[in-house]
């Protein structure tokens, strides 16, 4: 949400288990809506930025983040960004 601006809200969020002989950690699914011109704007960068971000989440560290699937409408102003992020257990 911070890389947001907090202008786009969660419209969905899953997460499933994921290992490798060495990690384990987990894989989320989480949608994003960004609804309003300035909101699209922010949604905007957080697509450029996500990749590169980086997270300060204890105990996890981020192995990925992709933006996967965008869709936006013109009128009303509204962007959808669904990413995937990888994170693995810090330990």
């Amino acid at each position: 949400m911070a890389l947001a601006n907090g202008k786009g809200r969660i419209e969905s969020h899953c997460e499933k288990g994921w290992a490798s002989i060495t990690f384990a950690g987990a894989r989320h699914r989480v949608k994003m809506v960004f609804e309003g011109e300035e909101e699209v704007e922010a949604g905007e960068c957080f697509i450029v930025f996500l990749p590169e971000h980086e997270f300060s989440i204890r105990g996890q560290l981020v192995a990925d983040a992709a933006v996967v699937q965008v869709d936006s409408i013109a009128h009303p102003p509204r962007l959808s960004v669904t990413c995937e992020i990888l994170l693995l257990e810090e330990g």
